[in-house]
């Protein structure tokens, strides 16, 4: 389990790009259970949609690639830092079953199908109150830079 202190001391990100909120259940090298909590606050709700709130489905494969990272760092024992980066290298089978709205509490379910030469090939799916809200296969690399 991680709270959000221990998430900001593991993922670069931050507001508004910070989309793991807690990190329920972690299974070093196979899993992780992440939350992101939808509030109306969040600056994208302004312009979409006005009339109808919803979460863009970019942001939702970016939640989960955000956990898929920390479940990479854990499965790894990686710690980031400014000459190392996580990026997404694809995006396959993406799919949206049901718009996730302010009030929503996103549960990321991350699995680690695969890991070969620094690419990470993950399967994600979002869920909310039990109910199937995206799910995609990300690909994700571990690559150093320089400064």
């Amino acid at each position: 389990m991680m709270d959000i202190h221990q998430v900001l001391k593991k993922l670069p990100h931050r507001y508004p790009l910070l989309l793991v909120d807690r990190v329920i259940e972690i299974e070093k090298g196979k899993r992780i259970l992440a939350l992101k909590n939808v509030s109306i606050n969040e600056p994208y709700f302004v312009g979409h949609f006005p009339h109808r709130p919803v979460m863009p489905g970019v942001l939702i494969l970016e939640a989960m690639a955000q956990a898929a990272t920390l479940l990479a760092l854990d499965s790894t024992g990686t710690e980031l830092d400014d000459q190392t980066i996580v990026y997404f290298a694809g995006i396959d089978a993406a799919r949206f079953k049901r718009p996730v709205e302010p009030g929503d509490q996103l549960l990321l379910d991350v699995t680690l199908d695969r890991t070969k030469a620094g690419i990470y090939k993950f399967t994600g799916k979002a869920w909310v109150d039990k109910v199937l809200a995206a799910e995609a296969q990300l690909i994700c690399t571990m690559r150093r830079i320089d400064a």
